[in-house]
């Protein structure tokens, strides 16, 4: 098999969409495949369990990247490995999804949590720019910059008045905006 280490998961994707080669696809899916056992074995709980979910998810991973274009790999199919486990749950009637972290190996668990980072990080990086000038401005410095109202209102101009009402609002707004992107991400893989 050919090496892909030094390609990205966007370049393989888009070769992928390219040519429909399965060569690519299935770079993509080793490179997740411990990702994908560690959050099936998270929620089911059970290793035989775990590896036949791992293997439906990639059959769903192939169906659905036919169907339409996905932007954040890695993000997605995370999102889908979960989500068919929590369906699988619900249609055994296990109502209680009482997850058990030492049951996975800590690097498995720590790549989970990473991951879950990565796609807040990426609806927030996509929903910054949909913010008002002002409002994307005072939360970049508030948040990501940890400047003060002081030193945003001697940057901006604004008064104090306006750097709060800024930052509330483009606070408010944004947790509206990743909501909807994370609900389309999620939506757009059943």
């Amino acid at each position: 098999m050919e090496d892909y280490s030094h390609i990205t998961d966007h370049e393989l994707l888009e070769r992928y969409y390219e040519n429909h080669e399965n060569r690519y696809m299935g770079a993509l899916l080793e490179r997740y495949t411990l990702l994908l056992f560690g959050v099936c074995m998270k929620y089911l709980k059970n290793e035989e369990e775990a590896r036949d979910a791992v293997q439906q998810v990639f059959v769903k991973v192939i169906t659905e990247l036919k169907k339409y274009r996905v932007a954040y790999f890695k993000s997605w199919i995370y999102m889908v490995a979960r989500n068919y486990c929590l369906m699988k749950l619900r249609q055994n009637g296990n109502r209680t999804l009482e997850i058990d972290e030492r049951r996975i190996p800590e690097e498995e668990y720590r790549q989970n949590v990473l991951v879950e980072k990565e796609i807040l990080l990426e609806a927030m990086n996509a929903s910054l720019p949909e913010l008002s000038p002002e409002q994307e401005l005072c939360v970049t410095l508030f948040y990501l910059e940890n400047k003060s109202y002081q030193e945003i209102v001697e940057k901006t101009g604004f008064t104090i008045m306006q750097v709060k009402s800024h930052i509330q609002n483009g606070k408010r707004n944004l947790r509206i905006l990743m909501d909807r992107k994370l609900n389309l991400m999620h939506k757009n893989e059943k």
